[in-house]
């Protein structure tokens, strides 16, 4: 690895923290800034509360932003009042009056991402991360006559890890983590694909 890729770890973090701030934070945390950075006092909506929709949604708030929440996971519920959001519900369209100027899906089962087009507000963003279907039918009248723009978010950069990092080491972003060992991972994957598992799952290998 080029040593200008690296990001130093702070005083404080730990290495699992660390190594969900290179994965689940970066990706979420970019999202979170796609088309600028998330204003004071802003109305936006998360969709997926799962490993990186919790830190998107913390780090929001973090940034004094009043964050709507749509999962369908009621298990994740009390996570979204611990982290501080307005609101909660199953379906972002149930926030279609609260005047969201972003929406963030990090679910992106088609319907969510449809959803999300018809809930934000004119001249409004969505971003779409989650890869739950990999189509989606969506309504380009209301992009057109609404003029919502559709960003696509992939990944992140090291300014993404930084941030992230920034926030760790403040203490205001504390994400549910569950730790396996690495003997684990088998089952640790069944138990996300049973919808077990709130939070980020990390896997810690022995020395």
């Amino acid at each position: 690895v080029d040593q200008q890729a690296l990001v130093a770890i702070p005083e404080g973090v730990s290495f699992v923290q660390a190594a969900t701030a290179t994965d689940a934070g970066m990706t979420s945390y970019s999202a979170l800034t796609k088309g600028g950075e998330i204003k004071q006092g802003e109305k936006i909506g998360i969709i997926g509360l799962g490993g990186l929709g919790q830190i998107a949604a913390r780090a929001a708030v973090l940034k004094g932003a009043e964050v709507h929440v749509a999962e369908i996971n009621e298990k994740a519920w009390e996570m979204a009042e611990e982290i501080g959001v307005k609101e909660i519900s199953k379906s972002i369209l149930d926030f279609k009056d609260r005047g969201l100027t972003k929406i963030i899906d990090y679910a992106g089962f088609g319907q969510t991402t449809a959803d999300a087009i018809e809930t934000v507000v004119r001249d409004g963003s969505v971003v779409l991360v989650g890869m739950g279907k990999l189509e989606a039918l969506i309504s380009t009248i209301r992009m057109i006559l609404s003029q919502v723009t559709l960003y696509g978010s992939n990944g992140g950069t090291k300014e993404d890890v930084a941030a992230i990092m920034d926030l760790y080491q403040s203490g205001g972003l504390n994400p549910k983590l569950t730790t396996i060992g690495f003997e684990d991972i088998p089952h640790g994957i069944d138990d996300l694909r049973a919808h077990r598992i709130v939070g980020r799952l990390v896997a810690e290998v022995a020395d």
